[in-house]
């Protein structure tokens, strides 16, 4: 039985600009390989509107689960709500549930609720809200799409919130074999073993150390034991090889 797969869209000009560096991916990533689910692909996109729709609806109807992050605060620019919604051809606003729960967190913060922090409580019909314990503002899920902020702190406790819900698989395994020799000595044999066991995956990253080349050959894949079995095989290749 293969793992579930999943896609993640990453929101916003500032990300495109270099102005932010992305440090969800990164989370997201460890959090679905622990939790057996296979992340497959990661877009990016400007605060398009067009461009957001597209690849909502491409990533949706492809993976069984995307992960959006960006987009849902409380700005003009922060049009992710509304762009989900049209993807899904459903409708969008204040929603009573998401009201009280800002209402109270601004009422907590001796804070005006107003029209700006109101647009956080828009929510698209049919969607489940998605509990935000740092700043209150939900996010939501509908359908396979789960609608997270791009604020770090934000988007890790939301997903702490959302994978309890969904059904993995068997967690990856994964192990480092380093060979002190150039990828083009090892490129053939590592390619043979490769079309050998398909099912783990074999990623080659060369370094250069003391002014000698060489590379770090990653194993993953499920389970374990094929992982293990990989990995003895490779050894065996490259008798230099170290664990």
């Amino acid at each position: 039985m293969t793992n579930p797969t999943a896609a993640m869209l990453v929101i916003g000009d500032e990300i495109l600009s270099g102005r932010t560096r992305d440090a969800n991916m990164h989370h997201l990533a460890g959090c679905l390989t622990e939790a057996g689910i296979d992340l497959k692909e990661v877009r990016i996109v400007s605060d398009d509107r067009d461009a957001i729709i597209a690849a909502v609806k491409a990533l949706s109807e492809t993976y069984e689960q995307v992960f959006t992050s960006g987009g849902i605060g409380p700005t003009h620019d922060d049009i992710t709500a509304d762009c989900i919604a049209a993807a899904f051809g459903a409708g969008i606003g204040v929603r009573d549930d998401a009201r009280a729960i800002l209402q109270a967190h601004y009422d907590r913060q001796g804070l005006e609720f107003n029209e700006a922090r109101m647009r956080m409580a828009r929510i698209p019909d049919g969607a489940t809200l998605i509990e935000n314990p740092v700043s209150a503002a939900p996010g939501f899920t509908i359908a396979n799409v789960h609608v997270m902020a791009g604020v770090p702190s934000v988007f890790q406790a939301m997903v702490a919130s959302v994978l309890p819900t969904l059904t993995g698989g068997e967690p990856l395994t994964s192990a480092t074999v380093r060979i002190d020799r150039g990828e083009g000595d090892i490129a053939g044999p590592l390619t043979a073993l490769a079309a050998e066991l398909p099912e783990v995956s074999f990623g080659s990253y060369p370094f250069i150390r003391d002014g000698r080349y060489g590379a770090n050959i990653v194993v993953r894949g499920t389970p374990a034991a094929a992982v293990e079995a990989a990995v003895e095989r490779l050894c065996a290749l490259f008798p230099e090889a170290i664990r």
